[in-house]
């Protein structure tokens, strides 16, 4: 009986030193990024040296969980440095955030300035979709904050 209480230990012991292997965690200066999110490093590294492509992908990549760790919240940022530079697809996905209050509180009236946003600058079926999303979101807004979600797309162009 004693030996299968060892065993029992020594299983356990063994489980929980590869889950706390396995714990994501921010790669120390110096040693080698672990293994799931190399690829993601060089987009991490543009991201933050302020490219708006790099930014618009690193804020796809939390949103799926693709290459990195899955989060609402880290795609918002990423998302939000984008769009406030302009890059029409991360105004969309950030709208789309707003809406659905993932990563960020829901907030209708932000979700329809970023979703009208990105409709201006699209064209084609593009602009079609992302102006009916656009417009399914008005529907759940009085007139007061869809004129507010309005003026505040007109100021984030004068801004420009």
């Amino acid at each position: 009986m004693k030996l299968f209480g060892l065993w029992i230990a020594v299983v356990f012991a063994v489980v929980a030193a590869g889950a706390a292997n396995a714990a994501p965690r921010e790669p120390e200066f110096g040693l080698p990024i672990p293994v799931p999110y190399a690829k993601a490093a060089q987009v991490i590294h543009l991201a933050k040296l302020g490219d708006v492509k790099a930014q618009a992908q690193l804020g796809w990549m939390y949103s799926t969980g693709r290459g990195v760790p899955q989060s609402y919240y880290q795609a918002a940022k990423w998302y939000h440095l984008a769009a406030a530079q302009g890059h029409g697809w991360a105004q969309y996905e950030l709208g789309v955030l707003y809406n659905k209050g993932e990563g960020v509180p829901r907030d209708y009236v932000l979700a329809h300035m970023w979703l009208d946003l990105s409709a201006s600058q699209a064209t084609g079926n593009d602009r079609d979709y992302k102006v009916r999303m656009r417009d399914a979101v008005r529907q759940k807004m009085t007139e007061g904050q869809v004129a507010l979600a309005q003026q505040l797309a007109r100021d984030w162009y004068k801004g420009r």
